[in-house]
């Protein structure tokens, strides 16, 4: 399972889509989770690995309108995952979509935002997680 979190974590994509939710850069893959892990009431390394696996489920299912719940019993967050819009093509040919997840540990409460691109056997490679800002 170590192995797979760290395969899915461990892709890189270039996309440039004006509407999408989630630039794929190097800034938003390390900057803004850097920064946000020590911050308290912020994901951990870990609550990302589990909402990164729970956004490859749903996409990979591909079931319309829906949603997956995810939950870190190490830390006690939880939250879900849901796909958002259809999926489009990047630059590199590659199916991407973009999705978001909510973050929920104790009173702290926020979401995030993701965009991943097909890989082999469709499954869904997450490419960037962070904290979503309304734009």
């Amino acid at each position: 399972m170590t192995l797979i979190l760290i395969g899915l974590g461990s892709g890189g994509c270039s996309l440039s889509r004006p509407d999408s939710y989630a630039k794929m850069n190097a800034a938003d893959v390390t900057g803004a989770l850097g920064k946000q892990a020590a911050t308290p009431g912020a994901p951990t390394e870990s609550d990302l690995a589990f909402a990164r696996t729970a956004a490859s489920d749903v996409l990979t299912k591909g079931d319309k309108d829906s949603s997956q719940p995810w939950e870190n019993p190490e830390t006690g967050a939880r939250g879900s995952v849901t796909p958002l819009s259809q999926a489009y093509s990047a630059e590199d040919g590659r199916t991407c979509r973009d999705f978001l997840a909510s973050y929920v540990n104790g009173r702290a409460e926020s979401w995030l935002q993701g965009a991943a691109c097909k890989a082999g056997q469709g499954r869904w490679e997450i490419h960037t997680i962070k904290p979503w800002t309304k734009g």
